[in-house]
């Protein structure tokens, strides 16, 4: 059965061929043993191949992910009869009195238990740490160079190294056990979470496409955070506190959607809006991530965003403090930004205009955002006027340039 469009729907493609590379390599790498990740991802893309080609003549499948998953097992079992390679890589992993090599489903369960495992196996502490998360964004989240690229403030051709280092690394160390202990899952967490974590960023805030939000992707982290939580490897107290993080922006995705630009800030959207059900679900998670010893990175954000949800005494004095506390922690420029306009609400517009000024970000169209609107607040709309201009010059995606130009508009009509 096809679908009755005799047009295939290009965007609708794109996100089934995303959502379903990630976990058709997850499981033949996990389930199969194979140490030639580009063997598992070989096998995906011509998978996908042979569906474009298929699909443009007779229609998209009723399922089309059920189709995609079967061809790639036909494609592995062919694989197996036709090369060499099968004895050499894979026969050692299956049963030597299995000679008839059944080949199982490839069922939801099946997948997350593959992805939640092959991102422990990635994240080996023998690897480059940045290799590990360009490996896990590449090859379990779905991202493509470019995304990474940007996840990490790099540029593709360090990625495409890192990435062939990282494969090299693995092939020569021969790693094909994913039946992992519990200490490796305990020392492997953190950068587990960090991809997890970069993955729901690039969901909300989105680096490549035109789209600013990729919902799909805040649901496919919130997903595997979630399926993490229900694992006892491990203490679960930084787990909750990403959760709850999550929780508390993902409920204010759809009033950020909302307005002339589809991508509302924090201050302009309607709260309303905000979705109240994640909101006590983030205060939830917060509340059983304080049964830890040690405060994490994920604390101190879930904490600021449970702040930003409620109009409470002493807010951004609030929030300042845990600013400052994230900065000694983990420094970024962005988290230095927001801190400075949490300055700015708790004690005086001129002491954050003096901060920011200390910053090195003269490219970057965030900073001359951050200035235009830190001059708005003092009522000086011909300098606020100035660094949008400066922000408009920066701003690589037409919606990044959508909003600035809004609020210049704004500007010149006082």
């Amino acid at each position: 059965m096809v679908q009755s469009s005799d047009k295939m729907d290009d965007k609708q493609l794109t996100e089934i061929f995303k959502s379903e590379y990630s976990n058709l390599v997850a499981v033949l790498c996990h389930y199969y043993g194979l140490t030639d990740i580009q063997l598992a991802q070989d096998i995906v893309s011509d998978t996908f191949y042979k569906a474009m080609k298929s699909w443009s003549h007779n229609g998209v499948p009723e399922a089309p992910k059920a189709w995609l998953r079967k061809v790639a097992l036909n494609q592995l079992r062919d694989l197996h009869r036709r090369k060499k390679t099968f004895d050499e890589k894979v026969s050692p992993h299956i049963d030597a009195h299995d000679k008839s090599y059944q080949i199982p489903d490839i069922t939801n369960e099946i997948i997350e238990d593959s992805q939640l495992r092959m991102l422990f196996v990635v994240c080996d502490p023998e690897l480059n740490k940045l290799a590990q998360i360009c490996l896990a964004l590449r090859i379990l989240c779905g991202f493509n160079i470019e995304e990474i690229a940007k996840a990490l403030l790099s540029n593709k051709e360090n990625i495409n190294k890192k990435l062939y280092r990282a494969k090299k690394a693995i092939k020569e160390k021969l790693i094909q056990e994913t039946r992992l202990s519990k200490e490796d899952y305990k020392e492997r967490l953190d950068n587990v979470l960090r991809v997890i974590y970069l993955l729901f960023n690039e969901g909300y805030y989105s680096s490549v496409k035109e789209e600013n939000i990729r919902e799909d992707i805040c649901w496919e982290a919130m997903r595997l955070n979630i399926f993490l939580s229900n694992h006892d490897y491990f203490e679960k107290h930084k787990i909750y506190a990403q959760l709850a993080l999550m929780c508390f922006h993902a409920s204010r995705l759809e009033a950020r959607r909302s307005g002339e630009s589809s991508n509302l800030l924090y201050h302009d959207q309607d709260r309303s809006k905000w979705n109240k059900a994640l909101i006590n679900k983030g205060e939830k998670y917060l509340k059983l991530s304080a049964h830890g010893n040690r405060i994490s990175k994920y604390h101190l954000e879930a904490s600021i965003a449970y702040w930003h949800a409620y109009d409470l005494e002493h807010k951004w004095e609030n929030i300042l403090q845990l600013y400052n506390r994230l900065l000694t922690i983990e420094y970024s420029p962005i988290i230095a930004m927001n801190r400075t306009y949490a300055l700015a609400m708790a004690h005086s517009v001129e002491e954050a205009i003096t901060e920011a000024f200390k910053f090195d970000l003269k490219e970057n169209h965030l900073y001359y955002c951050l200035l235009a609107e830190l001059y708005r607040m003092e009522g000086n709309p011909e300098q606020e006027i100035a660094y949008l201009s400066q922000a408009l010059k920066y701003a690589k995606k037409n919606n990044e340039r959508e909003v600035i130009l809004i609020k210049l508009k704004r500007a010149q009509k006082i």
